[in-house]
């Protein structure tokens, strides 16, 4: 089984590296995935959210979320599964410095995914974007030979359930605050 997966992976990676390459999305895809580097696009984001009264609590909700990602999948999986990351298996030209940690699961996904999910839930149009962008930032990954595409694919499930989780964590709590508040509990 994690045979036929590794062999997808590789020829995922082969076939981008084949057909997809080329100087526009080079420079597209180095600049998509520098937004984001160390999830800062996603942190500005959440910055402007708390700014404004109206989506304060998405903007706290999204850094939360975001240190839930940090720690669940840079801090304790990437050491524990210790996956080689393809560009260092594979002598690539590599477009971005050749990053340091390991490759599973992608933390730019990660972050990305849990981003668009809470900015989808704060309000559907900020989806429109982010959404749009994650998928970006994801590909670009891919593109630039440092994830295979299996980090991707189980980034995408663990941000999906990581916003999911967080969201629905967010709203018993505030159900049950409203409740205190009105003297129901």
């Amino acid at each position: 089984m994690l045979n036929w997966i590794v062999s997808i992976d590789w020829s995922i990676l082969n076939f981008i590296q084949q057909y997809l390459q080329c100087e526009f999305l080079n420079t597209l895809l180095t600049l998509i995935t520098h937004l984001g580097d160390s999830g800062i696009i996603w942190i500005l984001w959440a910055i402007i959210l708390i700014i404004q009264k109206r989506y304060r609590k998405y903007g706290y909700l999204l850094l939360l979320s975001l240190t839930v990602g940090l720690l669940i999948g840079n801090i304790t999986l990437k050491p524990l599964i210790a996956r080689d990351r393809p560009c260092w298996i594979e002598n690539v030209p590599l477009l971005i410095a050749n990053p340091h940690d390991y490759s599973f699961p992608s933390g730019h996904t990660l972050s990305s995914v849990i981003a668009a999910y809470i900015l989808t839930v704060a309000n559907r149009k900020f989806g429109y974007v982010a959404v749009p962008l994650a998928l970006l930032i994801a590909f670009s990954r891919l593109y630039l030979y440092v994830h295979f595409p299996s980090d991707v694919l189980a980034a995408v499930v663990i941000g999906l359930i990581i916003g999911y989780a967080m969201n629905n964590i967010y709203k018993s709590i505030i159900i049950k605050d409203s409740l205190y508040k009105s003297g129901l509990s």
